[in-house]
């Protein structure tokens, strides 16, 4: 019966404070608040334990100096050992997180008369508050189950997701780790691939299609041109010979100009030599360009002398 009314009393002070919310802050400077009942504020005095407040307060400034000191240490280490900077602050990151955690509990505990009541209503309230605060953790755990079911992509595969490209490294319960051609490493929470579009290259397959676009003016050889980007493509050691090597041209305008697009379909051997593949390709193609004399886009002009030397009208015999 003693804890059934400590319960009670914790839960009309909090129903107290709940409703003294709300009226102060619509309470104008003029408004007066009435006073809260005398025995709710005796329930409140009697849950606080005086005596533990001012060790709590010791407790306190003892876990500030604490801090205070593993920072300097983690800033003075850091120094003398460079090569350990990493794992010092993440060392430090979890004991900050210890103490937090430990210096609370023990504020509660020394402040606060509690018993199996009023611990019920207290982890009510976090077990509330942590499922507000790991939402999103569940919704990318679940996200992660159907990445796994679904499989729009798989380890090792090169994709393309919002502002990140790049090689998939691990698919993780809550994250996709992604490494860059920076060579960063970009975690991508798994609940941004349930509505966002992601492109994937090769798909569980080592060749990947590459595709490089050429401009050259409108007045140049288009089959010499055309002749220049296969064989460069299908003699680079890059690439994958088994699928078909392909050279689309296509009239466009482009910077103002209208020129001629010869844009190459090929596949690289495998995804990492990506890159390589392109700038060999480009190389090649560019120096026989500039060797075979194929220009660029460029501004035409036209003369005006055909048009301006016109033929002499013919003299009719019935005229």
């Amino acid at each position: 019966m003693p804890n059934l009314a400590r319960s009670s009393g914790l839960f009309s002070v909090i129903a107290l404070a709940v409703g003294l919310i709300p009226r102060l802050a619509l309470a104008g400077p003029e408004e007066e608040l009435g006073a809260p009942p005398p025995e709710v504020v005796g329930q409140l005095t009697n849950m606080i334990r005086w005596s533990g407040v001012l060790t709590s307060i010791v407790v306190i400034f003892g876990a500030w100096l604490t801090i205070r000191f593993i920072n300097d240490s983690v800033e003075r280490l850091s120094k003398q050992f460079a090569n350990r900077r990493l794992l010092l602050h993440k060392v430090a990151t979890i004991l900050q997180f210890v103490i937090y955690v430990g210096t609370g509990a023990a504020v509660l505990l020394l402040s606060f008369r509690l018993d199996a009541g009023v611990l019920a209503v207290i982890g009510g309230t976090v077990a509330v508050s942590v499922g507000f605060a790991v939402k999103d953790v569940v919704a990318s755990f679940i996200a992660g189950i159907m990445i796994m079911i679904d499989r729009p992509f798989q380890v090792g595969d090169r994709i393309s997701f919002g502002d990140q490209y790049g090689d998939v490294t691990a698919i993780g319960l809550r994250s996709v780790r992604v490494v860059t051609l920076d060579d960063n490493v970009v975690t991508i929470p798994n609940n941004k691939f349930i509505n966002d579009i992601t492109s994937c290259g090769n798909y569980g397959a080592l060749d990947m299609m590459v595709v490089m676009d050429f401009y050259i003016g409108v007045d140049q050889d288009l089959t010499l041109a055309r002749s220049i980007v296969n064989e460069a493509a299908v003699t680079s050691r890059y690439v994958y010979l088994p699928k078909p090597v392909v050279v689309r041209i296509k009239q466009m305008i482009t910077d103002n100009y209208v020129a001629i697009r010869l844009r190459l379909k090929s596949y690289v051997l495998d995804t990492k030599y990506e890159k390589a593949f392109e700038t060999d390709v480009n190389l090649r193609v560019l120096q026989s360009f500039r060797e075979h004399g194929i220009m660029p886009p460029a501004v035409l002009h036209r003369s005006l002398e055909p048009l301006a030397r016109r033929p002499e009208p013919v003299n009719s015999p019935y005229s």
